[in-house]
């Protein structure tokens, strides 16, 4: 895996709205973030995709080229939406990952639609992303067991970071006992999104090897996501997990099927520990996690945790 150099105070860090883009009645609120980030001790670029009423910002071909600018200018140090949307998957067949490959690697950071963009970008160029808080949800507040993402971009190759669930409320789905030490490159994300890149060149797991799989539902009831899941499957994204982590939702249960027995439909065939109500995702708080990163997660009457190390 490849680590951008760790993000200092006067860093800048770039701002473009990948996907959707932010409608006038939520200026201030980016103001706001702005600000917030400026005194943390960075400058902040903002892109030409930001704004606009529409679930596009720009066209995809504006998109596309604002964040290769962004992540190939060796000036900016970190990326980050102001938050997902709906179809950023019209620009992965527009990105040049072999320029992204071969360049020095830029923190990416976001969740939602984002998961789109950064689990490719790790599997194609080897750079690790950051699946974390959008630049509109950073300012959120979070139990001291998590970390925020500036936080671990501000850490070097080799570091470690632990997270806990500050209410012990991680449970074992996949029925299993005893205590659990398992670990793998971490890899995951917004199944909504996710769903339609599995089996493609842009979602191949496989070259991690031994992974933990994390996934989350934003808003799909139970019966469309025990479909993406099965999906996912058989497309092979699951095919190297050691563990499934399933984040917490507040999507609606189906008529017939909680969104917990979707993922047992689909994924408890897999043989391998799944955990869910993981703070990951559209429920806050979320902790941060580090595609690509050398993951661990225990699980034992006296220890629950997720240990991420930059390697």
């Amino acid at each position: 895996m490849r680590y951008p150099r760790p993000l200092a105070p006067g860093d800048t860090i770039g701002v473009t709205a990948t996907s959707s883009g932010v409608e006038p009645d939520f200026e201030t609120r980016l103001d706001d973030a702005v600000r917030m980030l400026r005194r943390s001790g960075y400058d902040v670029v903002l892109g030409d995709c930001l704004r606009g009423g529409s679930h596009v910002s720009a066209p995809a071909v504006d998109r596309a080229a604002e964040l290769m600018r962004m992540l190939l200018d060796p000036g900016i140090r970190a990326v980050v939406p102001p938050w997902g949307g709906e179809t950023g998957i019209d620009l992965l067949p527009l990105l040049d990952f072999d320029a992204l490959a071969a360049a020095e690697p830029t923190w990416f950071a976001g969740y939602s639609d984002t998961s789109t963009l950064l689990t490719p970008l790790t599997l194609l160029t080897g750079a690790a992303t950051l699946h974390g808080a959008n630049l509109m949800e950073l300012a959120a507040s979070r139990p001291p067991e998590f970390a925020s993402w500036p936080d671990i971009a501000s850490l070097g190759a080799g570091a470690v970071v632990r997270q806990t669930s500050p209410t012990r409320g991680w449970k074992r789905l996949d029925g299993g006992e005893g205590d659990l030490d398992v670990s793998g490159r971490m890899i995951g994300g917004c199944i909504e999104t996710l769903a339609h890149v599995a089996g493609t060149p842009f979602g191949r797991t496989s070259t991690l090897g031994p992974a933990i799989v994390y996934v989350e539902a934003c808003e799909d009831g139970a019966y469309s996501i025990c479909r993406s899941l099965h999906g996912m499957r058989l497309a092979g994204f699951f095919d190297t997990a050691v563990a499934v982590l399933v984040g917490r939702t507040s999507a609606p249960d189906s008529p017939t099927l909680t969104q917990s027995e979707a993922v047992l439909d689909a994924l408890g065939m897999l043989g391998v520990p799944i955990v869910s109500e993981v703070e990951v995702g559209h429920v806050a708080p979320q902790l941060t996690l580090v595609n690509g990163s050398l993951g661990r997660l225990v699980w034992s009457d006296g220890d629950r945790f997720l240990e991420q190390t930059l390697a």
